[in-house]
């Protein structure tokens, strides 16, 4: 590479020696000085292109790192063109990129930090660990390289260490908008909810280009933080150490029978795992009193325009069984559909201060807190599960006709299988498509018309299953905010084949085959 810089600086010579003999009133021109001036240039140009990363204009900086004639062979630019690709969902060119600079430039640490952060949004977890370390062996202070490891330990629900990591990200690099965003989520899953509001603020501050409904949603976002933050302990447990009730199997979805707040009346909550806190109908809310805390504009979601209101609310009390859960943050908002029969769902926040079973096969659930917890399930083949920056639980998930493993988001609440537009779009897979059209309920409203596909096999650790439907949707809302592409979503006529043991604190999953299926 030192050789193309060399030949493009001596092309330049040429070019301007034969312009300065063309007129007589130019001075001649000095090789040093012209090479300082191309660096000059070169360090502007990534200087433009970084304010123009960091204040979300992606086209713009491409658009500027394009024209500048050196994408094709200058690797401080095309690193800054790979971060942008990883921005835009683009993995696999990103990959190459920084692959490529890193290969060519063995002590460039913020190439093996773009490389990282690279197999780190494609899910390749133990991979992006290495080249993350080999890049703070290169530069201690390399901020990106921080981050990525914050990432990595947020996902495997290593809480503390990702706060540690990602401070000194923040540390090392205060202008960077996520950095400081990823900072201010990882706080609030911590319920460090001061220093949460406050990194919100401080993005805030330093995105200033922000669009408006993003800035509306993270400011209901700070104030919902600020009330919580004066609250006390959320999410208490009391009453028995474990309980064990019936539930009802509907559309594949658990629902079970919970009491809001002392009162005896029981309403129907839906177990939902693909959802980090609870949620509460809007009608059910308004008939026991409780009222919206704050608002935080619109949030992306799945059905109707794709968009649903915010609205953000505080139950003093959960009970389920013989548990109660006090201090539980909740969201309001207005169900579509069939989903009016229900009252509300519970979210992942709510059950992971338990051993949580979800028993298809005999329709039980069990929430065991006890330090013994549920030995049987304990010694249960486990698989790892991921959380991603949204609060999904995700796990491989391998498709027959796919070759390599892809990251599905382990949903209860989902009455089918997903598998993303993308995924629907690689080679074979039309062959599996069905005549079906499939009708979807989601936050956001009702889709019509929703291809589905009848998938051959789907394998998740150990456990296979033949003949399962997935309706194919755009997962892009999503994939932006795990944090690590997710190729699906492994849905309720997938999971209510097995007794289903969560284990929050190790981060892992176990499945018993039922004896009979519902």
């Amino acid at each position: 590479m030192k050789v193309d810089r060399q030949f493009f600086h001596f092309s330049g010579l040429i070019l301007i020696f034969l312009f300065a003999l063309s007129s007589f009133t130019m001075a001649a021109v000095e090789p040093d000085d012209v090479a300082l001036s191309s660096q000059i240039e070169q360090k502007d140009l990534l200087k433009q292109a970084d304010r123009l990363f960091r204040q979300g204009q992606l086209l713009e900086a491409e658009k500027l790192l394009k024209s500048s004639g050196r994408a094709e062979r200058d690797h401080d630019v095309r690193l800054r063109l790979a971060m942008i690709y990883i921005k835009q969902q683009r993995i696999a060119t990103a990959y190459e990129m920084s692959f490529e600079a890193a290969k060519a430039e063995p002590d460039n640490a913020f190439a093996f930090a773009v490389l990282g952060t690279a197999l780190l949004s494609a899910g390749r977890f133990g991979e992006a660990e290495m080249i993350l370390d080999n890049a703070l062996r290169l530069n201690r202070k390399e901020a990106l390289a921080w981050s990525g490891f914050g990432l990595l330990e947020f996902y495997q629900n290593r809480i503390d260490q990702s706060l540690e990591y990602l401070r000194r990200a923040v540390y090392y690099d205060r202008s960077n908008p996520d950095y400081i965003f990823t900072l201010a989520q990882v706080a609030a899953r911590a319920e460090q909810y001061a220093e949460s509001a406050e990194a919100y603020r401080h993005f805030l501050r330093v995105a200033h280009q922000a669009d408006a409904g993003r800035r509306a949603r993270i400011r209901g976002l700070i104030e919902f933080l600020r009330y919580l933050a004066v609250r006390p302990k959320l999410y208490i447990p009391a009453g028995a150490e474990r309980t064990e009730i019936d539930f009802k199997l509907e559309g594949n979805r658990p629902i079970m029978e919970v009491r809001i707040n002392g009162a005896q009346e029981t309403l129907r909550f839906v177990l939902d795992t693909g959802s980090g806190i609870s949620v509460i109908s809007d009608e059910t809310a308004k008939r026991l009193r409780i009222r919206p805390v704050t608002r935080g504009g619109y949030a992306k979601g799945i059905g109707g325009d794709g968009t649903f209101e915010i609205v953000y609310g505080f139950v003093r009390e959960i009970s389920i069984g013989d548990v109660s859960i006090s201090n539980v943050p909740v969201y309001i908002r207005k169900f579509h559909g069939s989903a009016r029969d229900i009252d509300g769902y519970i979210g992942l926040s709510l059950v992971s201060r338990f051993l949580t079973t979800v028993d298809y096969g005999n329709l039980r659930f069990t929430l065991d807190r006890s330090e013994r917890g549920n030995t049987a399930e304990r010694t249960a083949t486990q698989i790892p599960l991921r959380l991603t920056s949204s609060g999904f639980l995700s796990g491989a998930v391998q498709l027959k006709g796919v070759e390599a493993p892809l990251n599905f988001i382990l949903d209860t609440g989902a009455s089918v299988s997903v598998i993303s537009d993308d995924v629907a779009g690689l080679s074979g897979m039309d062959g599996y498509l069905s005549e079906r059209r499939m009708r979807v309920i989601g936050a956001a409203g009702i889709t019509e018309n929703v291809p589905s596909f009848n998938l051959p096999e789907v394998s998740f650790g150990e456990h296979s299953r033949q003949d399962i439907l997935a309706i194919a949707l755009d997962m892009n809302s999503i994939n932006e905010a795990s944090g690590f592409q997710q190729g699906g979503i492994l849905g309720g006529n997938f999971l209510k084949n097995y007794r289903v043991t969560f284990d929050f604190k190790n981060a892992a999953v176990s499945f018993v085959p039922n004896e009979k299926v519902p």
